[in-house]
């Protein structure tokens, strides 16, 4: 196995962890470190830390050639469970700031993509992230660190800012990504 595929596989096994501290009654005291609860702290730091192996397998399989097809086909998804496992637990803690809607914005774009990939995949054609995508990944992690560690104690319409340009930036990715690909799933009807 590839160190590329057991930082992913690592990445799938700190979620039910990060779930674990949600629940940990016992460390769900107060702290002086951004005035979170410690079970929220810890979850945060396992958050970014899980975050981290994503930049890390991706790095690794290109400069090392492992790219496999377990790492592509489970890559994204533990990006994907990672990602909605945060955006859970933060509209757990205050709905009214993360917003269902938002949420429900980000998990359809995701099945809407991983569904042309799917039907592109069985064409034998390979997709290439669009600088969309790129730019939506980068504010939507923004945000959730942000959202996680209590805005840094930082005014909380930053965060907000950054949640929506995330926001915005899924559905256009979203859009932009069926757009291209409109004939794979033309094809299909």
């Amino acid at each position: 196995m590839t160190t590329a595929n057991k930082l992913t596989i690592l990445r799938l096994l700190l979620i039910p962890v990060m779930l674990f501290f949600v629940y940990f009654e016992p460390l769900k005291t107060p702290t002086q470190i951004l005035q979170l609860p410690l079970n929220q702290l810890i979850f945060a730091i396992i958050f970014v830390i899980a975050s981290i192996t994503d930049l890390l397998d991706g790095y690794i399989a290109r400069k090392y050639n492992q790219i496999t097809t377990f790492g592509k086909f489970l890559d994204p998804i533990a990006d994907k469970v990672l990602v909605l496992t945060a955006m859970l637990y933060l509209l757990h803690i205050n709905e009214a700031r993360m917003g269902i809607w938002a949420v429900m914005i980000v998990i359809m774009r995701e099945f809407m993509v991983t569904g042309v990939r799917l039907l592109a995949v069985d064409k034998g054609k390979v997709i290439a992230a669009s600088p969309y995508g790129k730019i939506k990944t980068a504010a939507t992690m923004v945000a959730l660190v942000m959202f996680l560690f209590n805005d840094f104690l930082l005014p909380t319409i930053i965060t907000d800012i950054i949640w929506y340009i995330a926001v915005l930036f899924t559905v256009i990715s979203g859009v932009d990504y069926i757009w291209k690909n409109k004939e794979i799933v033309l094809e299909s009807i």
